[in-house]
């Protein structure tokens, strides 16, 4: 069953490949793990769709890990800004400056997992498609694919050591690259979330379930809790065609991004900070943004007059506002002060 898997997924494989910057072509050299490794940090829990244009940006900026190593830690946050889950791009720097300390990637998945921010997926990853390693690769694709392959009725997250163990029973010991990005592939274009395309799947006939009559049933997921919601305020301080602008603290929601002064949202559940200075607000609207764990409600407040801010921060010019690297919560506030 496992030689019989692998070879009919390869051979799909072969032919309907998705073309994606990051890839080596099925029969063409492994690609830099450099690329294979930043790329897969981007996609965790993002599209691919959203990941296109900022691997694009990395790339072209800092074509190579020793690049990427010698970078300022704020202009890779700025670069990285409206991806979401910035602890990411804080680990791809130190990550990046610990493979340039070394001399290079390490070609195993134990090595590769000392690395920061490297967690058990990444480390597979980047050890089968970089250097071929014999790896299980199970990311939220390859969950869905092998929990209707064998049909799993244990509901997720329970389920990820069933579902691993079944997996590693399938993975091959020669092209497991190739047959990793080939189960990603399967997941993401014929064995969907809804609606799955049966009729064009190659593992279709040893599908339990398939067979069973409901494929789309699983896998069974836990009811997801409602997340908190919180409240803040934002303030937009203007004077001379620049608005003032802070760095937030290194660690917690958003840290070392530049940001929109606040209230302390981020520490206090209910939103109730003090205002950072005294004077007449203008009550511009509310944002909304969803993060991981709760929801936030973001009030926006225009200040107007003549003010030089307290503490540390700069006026950064509205023109050029765009690449101030704002996280997408503070870009609508902008965009909301700016409309």
């Amino acid at each position: 069953m496992t030689s019989t898997i692998a070879d009919r997924l390869l051979d799909w494989y072969d032919r309907h490949a998705r073309s994606l910057p990051w890839r080596a072509r099925p029969g063409d050299p492994a690609p830099d793990p450099y690329r294979v490794w930043l790329s897969e940090v981007m996609l965790q829990q993002t599209t691919v769709a959203a990941v296109k244009p900022y691997f694009a940006v990395f790339t072209g900026r800092w074509p190579d890990v020793a690049a990427l190593a010698a970078a300022p830690e704020e202009e890779v946050m700025a670069a990285w800004a409206g991806l979401g889950y910035y602890s990411r791009a804080r680990n791809l720097v130190k990550a990046a400056r610990a493979v340039a300390a070394r001399g290079g990637f390490p070609d195993t998945e134990v090595k590769l997992r000392e690395l920061p921010g490297l967690g058990a997926y990444t480390a597979a990853a980047v050890a089968a498609i970089a250097f071929g390693r014999r790896a299980v690769v199970v990311d939220a694709n390859v969950e869905r694919v092998v929990a209707r392959l064998f049909a799993i009725e244990i509901p997720l997250p329970q389920a990820r050591k069933e579902i691993r163990a079944a997996a590693e029973t399938i993975t091959p010991e020669s092209r497991a690259g190739d047959f990793a990005q080939a189960m990603m592939d399967l997941g993401a274009t014929i064995c969907t979330t809804r609606d799955p395309k049966c009729l064009l799947c190659p593992l279709a006939d040893g599908c339990e379930a398939r067979l069973r009559g409901d494929p789309a049933r699983l896998p069974v997921k836990a009811k997801k809790k409602a997340k908190p919601v919180r409240q803040g305020r934002a303030f937009w301080i203007e004077r001379d065609q620049a608005v003032w602008l802070v760095r937030r603290e290194g660690k917690g929601m958003l840290g070392g991004m530049r940001a929109l002064p606040d209230d302390g949202w981020s520490a206090q559940a209910d939103g109730s900070g003090e205002a950072p200075l005294i004077g007449e607000w203008q009550t511009l609207g509310q944002v909304s943004h969803t993060f991981t764990h709760a929801q936030l409600a973001l009030s926006v407040s225009r200040y107007e007059g003549i003010y030089a801010p307290p503490g540390e921060g700069e006026w950064w010019p509205l023109k050029t506002l765009g690449e101030a690297g704002l996280p997408t919560l503070f870009a609508k506030a902008a965009r909301l002060a700016l409309a």
